[in-house]
């Protein structure tokens, strides 16, 4: 079983991949919002279906969830998930609009507009930098914006799989407003590689198999 062979310093491989999407995103942030943003990635998990769940509130919990698929030489798909209140915080900084909230069911196209270039922006680089790190050929689809169950979410995101995949790769993310240093916002993305794309990412980062 891969998971088996997953060590400690592969672990650090992905951490560093995501610090480096980070830097890479906040740099584009920063120019977007005009305004110095901050980007890490304080962990990285290899979590089953149901652990991915629980990291994020359980799947009753609402969330706020930029979705794509992946295509190239991995498949799969991707998460980046945030609290309402934390995904209003970054609508308001990037539309000036303040008075927009996820938590109604009022549509606002330019709202969400803004939101799905916010996931566009963090899931593309880390993406870029998974691809540039392992050279494998990896491109993203065009992002879609879900509020719901986290359930829910993840269900509408993995329908089209015939076979889900049963381990997810968790990047917890750190997002942070230098000018407003206590207005920490707390994410995750959800990479999900179809099952036989993990492999293909084991091997890139180095993992032995067994015959």
């Amino acid at each position: 079983m891969y998971m088996d062979r997953f060590t400690s310093l592969h672990m650090d491989v992905l951490k560093e991949i995501g610090n480096i999407g980070a830097g890479n995103a906040a740099t584009s942030l920063s120019q977007i919002l005009n305004r110095k943003i901050e980007m890490k990635v304080p962990a990285v998990k290899i979590v089953s279906f149901d652990e991915m769940m629980d990291i994020v509130g359980g799947p009753e919990r609402v969330l706020v969830a930029v979705f794509l698929r992946i295509e190239g030489d991995i498949t799969g798909s991707m998460f980046f998930v945030l609290s309402p209140e934390e995904a209003d915080r970054f609508v308001h900084r990037m539309t000036g609009d303040e008075t927009f909230t996820f938590s109604t069911s009022q549509k606002n196209e330019l709202a969400i507009s803004a939101f799905q270039e916010l996931g566009n922006i963090v899931s593309g680089s880390y993406l870029t930098s998974l691809s540039d790190f392992t050279r494998l050929n990896i491109q993203p689809s065009v992002p879609s914006v879900a509020v719901d169950m986290v359930g829910a979410i993840l269900s509408i995101g993995l329908i089209e799989l015939s076979q889900v995949s049963d381990y997810a790769i968790v990047v917890n993310t750190s997002l942070m407003d230098v000018e407003e240093s206590e207005q920490e916002v707390k994410g995750h993305f959800f990479l999900l590689p179809d099952p036989n794309s993990f492999e293909t990412i084991f091997t890139a980062l180095g993992v032995i198999q067994d015959d």
